[in-house]
């Protein structure tokens, strides 16, 4: 296990998982001042699973195969959807799923075996569906990478979605997977305003990073999209056209949106957020979300969670036609990667064999 200490947090709440019996409540007993605690400490277990390719069945999700090298993510966004799957570890979706990460250093190993299973059938591998591939723990872990790696000797096919510009160091393979029409990537942007991300999204790349990231990329021949995501109603929505353009600006080619998503545990801890950082707003945010899932601030349904539905959606939705077609973004789902390349890499004795 590793350890190492880095200050801000998207959140100082550790409620407990919705699985455990027993909860939590932080008492000020005004011995000490929250300013004045030490900056908590991330920690890095091994993940044990047998197999690293996830499949998905779910009808509104644009693909069918995921990997996810880490558990947890550091980069700490408050809004994160994926915070409630920590409670399935006995561990709480607020400061737990910062501090408390899993990361996988078999799955470059079980890539392998699972993509050389006699009657594996190629289909695009999404990272990034879930935590962050390229959040601050892989610049010494290299699991993303060697990944790629893998991938890119069996000529499979790849998306990425991330917020970090660390994926730029990666160029040279993801640009070798493109040049054989095998990888694209996703930049997520939820708001240009350096302050406000920084609240948002504590430890992830500053807007700024992640636009130049978008340029690296285009200018290497990677495929590259802008991901409007999450937009939240009365805090970032009206940043919606300029990060279109900025993004476009640099390269990016298409883009897309997603609605803030509040499941589970998320609900409380970025109730909890707005009543810290944007108090004057609170009020108005949780209203338009409500207007926007049907009366509750999130649903689940297939077809609505990523987008929600009603007026404001539709605006929202509107704007980005709008916008996107005016700056020659494209809007619907890209052209598939191949997946008629896949074969076996060579492996060692095979070129003796030719000659037996």
């Amino acid at each position: 296990m590793v350890k190492s200490q880095m200050p801000h947090r998207g959140t100082l709440a550790n409620p407990a998982g919705r699985f455990e019996t027993r909860g939590r409540e932080e008492l000020d007993d005004a011995w000490w001042e929250r300013d004045e605690l030490p900056p908590s400490e991330t920690t890095v277990a091994e993940d044990a699973s047998r197999s690293v390719i996830t499949r998905n069945s779910s009808p509104d999700i644009g693909f069918e195969q995921s990997i996810n090298p880490y558990r947890g993510c550091e980069h700490g966004c408050i809004y994160c959807f994926a915070r409630p799957s920590h409670a399935y570890f006995g561990l709480s979706s607020g400061l737990d799923f910062e501090t408390r990460l899993f990361a996988k250093p078999q799955a470059p190993e079980l890539l392998e075996r699972e993509l050389s299973r006699p009657g594996y059938r190629c289909r695009t591998i999404a990272i990034g569906t879930n935590t962050d591939p390229y959040q601050p723990i892989e610049r010494q872990r290299r699991i993303m990478r060697a990944i790629l790696e893998v991938l890119s000797a069996f000529h499979h096919p790849v998306c990425i979605t991330t917020k970090s510009a660390l994926v730029v160091r990666d160029i040279d393979l993801l640009a070798s997977l493109a040049g054989r029409g095998l990888a694209r990537v996703a930049i997520s942007l939820t708001t240009l305003d350096r302050d406000l991300a920084r609240r948002l999204e504590p430890r992830a790349a500053v807007p700024e990073r992640r636009l130049a990231a978008i340029g690296l990329l285009a200018k290497a021949g990677i495929p590259t999209m802008v991901m409007v995501a999450p937009v939240i109603p009365a805090l970032t929505d009206h940043e919606m056209e300029a990060i279109l353009a900025a993004a476009a600006a640099q390269g990016a080619t298409a883009a897309a949106w997603t609605l803030l998503r509040l499941p589970y545990e998320v609900k409380e801890l970025f109730d909890g957020w707005l009543q810290q950082h944007s108090p004057h707003r609170r009020g108005r945010v949780l209203d338009l979300l409500r207007q926007s899932h049907g009366g509750d601030i999130y649903r689940a349904s297939f077809g609505r969670r990523l987008t929600g539905s009603g007026p404001i959606v539709d605006m929202v939705g509107q704007r980005f036609r709008l916008a996107s077609h005016r700056l020659g973004l494209q809007q619907i789902r890209p052209e598939p990667l191949r997946t008629d390349l896949f074969r076996l890499p060579p492996q060692q004795g095979d070129q003796l064999d030719l000659f037996r």
